[in-house]
């Protein structure tokens, strides 16, 4: 028996390193100042499909109305919201602009939350891909300034450090530039959402191959001719200050969009040394139709796909509200992370099985368990069966790092506590 098409169950030892990994990432957000809020798994269908989630709306898992027959079902069968009026939360952020735009009396005026829960997509299911998987998201809501996107960066770059992946970088650019790049060569405004799909691509088919696609999906030619010209120039990794940001964009780009970014680095390296590992990468454009200015990922050179990402969603508290409140989150990406990790050892986590022999009063037996526990261990009580060397390859593979056997005899000085494996 198999749980549902891309969903999962866990075994003890996956549990365990999932659980590790999420006490890490709480403890060192929570460190650097966000606050774990709670939203529910479902949201009005209506909220869930307003045009904050991007594609994501298309794969909303739809809950149908309570009491509804047969006759009525058919009746509204080519009407979702007829059918429908809630959902499962395909992501956080919109139950998080939900969330505050509820409780914002009784929030601080620059509120920095987590958030760290399921979410639900009708996905076609594959390796790496799931139905039912873990966000783990900080946000900062009533901060328009540079600042926020820099708290959001170190704290994710510490999770990284403290979770033992050092090295990670984040690559970073603005909706502002993309805007503005397409306007500098040409291209019209009807024809930008597909220019920038095009775009996306280019780390998977080259600059030949984005070309080539603009031109089939009948992009303005002047404008494919410019893009491929600043496409062909000669070009460093530009650095993440004011003159490596102007020399990587055609000119033309709006001077206060340059000057958040340049905030952004020095705030960042002032955070991290002088050597912040930030790059700032012109093409980047992230799918989400939410995002109003900075975007970003994180990168590790273990890894060739991204390990997170985010940006600054200004507009979307606003339909909820009434009124502008400026927004910025970064999402980690929990589940690639947890199979980056899953092969590390917890040294930190003692876990013991006591191995007694049949005759072994109950109360010596809970009386070392109660010892062991108390001392910071996890301990599980068996009983010794004829095959030992099964019994402690189960416990290996539960996630336990060492055993101890124990007779009539054995009291807490004469435990001896071996390593398994």
């Amino acid at each position: 028996m198999n749980p549902p098409r891309g969903m999962r169950d866990f075994l003890p030892a996956d549990k365990a390193r999932r659980e590790r990994v999420l006490a890490v990432i709480r403890q060192r957000y929570r460190a650097h100042g966000f606050d774990e809020i709670e939203t529910p798994v479902m949201e009005e269908y209506s909220r869930l499909h307003a045009g904050l989630g991007g594609d994501n709306e298309k794969l909303s898992f739809s809950i149908l109305k309570r009491g509804m027959d047969a006759e009525g079902i058919r009746a509204a069968a080519d009407d979702p919201a007829a059918l429908a009026d809630l959902g499962l939360r395909y992501d956080l952020t919109v139950p998080l602009a939900r969330f505050f735009a509820t409780n914002r009396a009784q929030l601080p005026s620059v509120f920095r939350a987590i958030q760290i829960a399921p979410v639900w997509r009708a996905e076609r299911p594959q390796k790496g891909r799931y139905r039912q998987f873990v966000q783990c998201d900080i946000d900062i809501i009533g901060d328009a300034s540079a600042r926020a996107e820099a708290e959001l960066m170190t704290a994710s770059l510490d999770v990284l450090d403290a979770l033992g992946l050092e090295g990670g970088s984040i690559r970073v650019n603005d909706r502002r530039v993309l805007d503005a790049m397409l306007d500098v060569f040409g291209f019209a405004p009807d024809e930008r959402p597909g220019v920038l799909i095009t775009i996306d691509k280019l780390d998977k088919i080259g600059p030949s191959g984005v070309v080539a696609e603009l031109r089939e999906r009948g992009a303005t030619p002047a404008a494919a001719d410019a893009f491929a010209a600043y496409l062909d120039r000669p070009a460093a990794v530009p650095a993440f200050d004011e003159a490596g940001i102007r020399a990587a964009l055609p000119a033309g780009i709006p001077d206060e969009v340059i000057a958040h970014l340049v905030a952004l680095g020095e705030t960042v390296a002032a955070a991290r040394g002088a050597d912040a590992p930030l790059v700032f990468d012109p093409f980047l454009v992230r799918g989400m139709g939410y995002y109003t200015g900075t975007i970003f990922e994180l990168a590790h050179p273990s890894v060739d796909y991204s390990l997170g990402g985010g940006g600054r969603y200004d507009g979307m508290i606003g339909r909820f509200l009434g009124q502008q409140v400026p927004a910025v989150g970064f999402s980690i990406g929990f589940e690639r992370i947890v199979d980056l990790l899953q092969d590390a050892a917890d040294s930190a986590d003692r876990s013991i099985v006591l191995v007694h022999d049949r005759d072994v009063p109950l109360a010596q037996l809970l009386g070392l368990k109660a010892a062991l526990v108390a001392d910071g261990a996890r301990v599980r009580l068996e009983q010794r069966p004829k095959n030992l060397k099964a019994l402690l390859e189960r416990a290996t593979a539960d996630g336990y790092t060492a055993f101890a056997a124990v007779g009539a005899d054995t009291t807490a000085e004469t435990l001896e506590v071996k390593p398994l494996g």
